[in-house]
């Protein structure tokens, strides 16, 4: 049984999970500052955390229905999403009750903080369930960056800050547009793994709307080149230039881009791991693996984003 449930939630991609607990975390702190109630705000991540992972199951589900018919996704040997369903590992069945009992523990949490917040929980609730439920649909017509960018920005920081403090803020709205365009970079660096697939299959995403790979590969310039930017008006509007901090981390997206070119023309590459790429979860069982160079380039769009969060938390509580 314990084994099954970490199956699931390696499925759910629990490596992602970490960004959406510092981006709770950015909100959490700067709603400290103004007397948010804690016991809230705990519960806001809990639900947070498993609304998170039942879209991307959810997203698995739909994209297998739709692509099981296509022989070239199903003879197609490497590594995706949606493998542990091609190998037979679980079924969609199974994948759907997992789904059900994610979103029914976001529910019951959603239903708590309604009675203890009020009504205005549960319009955000159900913003946050129709994001749910449609990712995969926008998902597919290339809208899984702008879904996540919604979900996971606004709609997260504003949710925690209101249940938190009982009311809306516009400074909170600024560091979600920060922080919130990392997370979509690691959304878009996750889509570009299956660009191939994605192309052969018909399916849309943003990176497929480029020619080939390596023009794909500037999107990682262009979403970085956003946060950096939206620090910019945070800082001047807070008046606190502490807010510029995370500039310091530009090296990060132009090494994921670098790593991505050199990739592209070389695919068995032995790719160089820098002292400050670290944290690189179980590298060492992963480092000579097929997957080591994409798993290299996944981490670091993470930390890139974990470290981001850091500097704007650190100017939070220096303020």
């Amino acid at each position: 049984m314990f084994k099954r449930i970490l199956f699931w939630l390696g499925n759910s991609r629990l490596f992602s999970l970490p960004m959406t607990i510092m981006s709770w975390l950015v909100v959490f702190v700067y709603a400290l500052k103004y007397g948010g109630n804690i016991l809230n705000g705990f519960l806001a991540l809990i639900g947070i955390a498993f609304a998170h992972l039942a879209t991307n199951l959810f997203d698995d589900y739909v994209d297998y229905k739709e692509l099981s018919s296509n022989q070239e996704f199903m003879n197609n040997t490497s590594k995706s999403k949606c493998s542990y369903l091609k190998n037979g590992e679980a079924s969609l069945k199974e994948l759907l009750f997992v789904v059900c009992v994610y979103c029914c523990i976001a529910f019951l949490i959603g239903v708590f903080l309604t009675f203890r917040v009020g009504f205005e929980v549960v319009i955000l609730a159900i913003t946050g369930g129709l994001i749910t439920l449609t990712y995969a649909k926008l998902s597919s017509n290339g809208f899984s960056e702008l879904a996540v960018g919604t979900a996971f920005g606004p709609l997260l920081f504003e949710g925690v800050y209101y249940v938190m403090c009982g009311k809306f803020s516009f400074t909170v709205l600024l560091l979600s547009m920060v922080i919130v365009s990392f997370t979509v970079l690691l959304v878009y660096l996750n889509s570009l793994l299956d660009y191939d697939t994605d192309k052969a299959s018909g399916k849309k995403s943003l990176c497929t709307k480029f020619k080939d790979k390596n023009t794909a590969a500037s999107g990682i310039l262009l979403i970085s080149a956003v946060g950096y930017l939206m620090s910019i008006p945070l800082a001047v509007y807070t008046r606190n230039f502490l807010f510029l901090t995370p500039l310091i981390t530009i090296p990060f997206p132009l090494d994921i881009f670098k790593l991505l070119i050199l990739y592209n023309s070389d695919k068995s590459v032995v790719q160089t791991v820098k002292w400050w790429y670290y944290p690189l979860d179980n590298w060492e069982n992963i480092k000579n693996t097929t997957t080591a160079n994409f798993y290299l380039r996944l981490y670091l769009t993470r930390n890139l984003m974990m470290w981001v969060s850091v500097l704007v938390i650190a100017a939070i509580l220096l303020r």
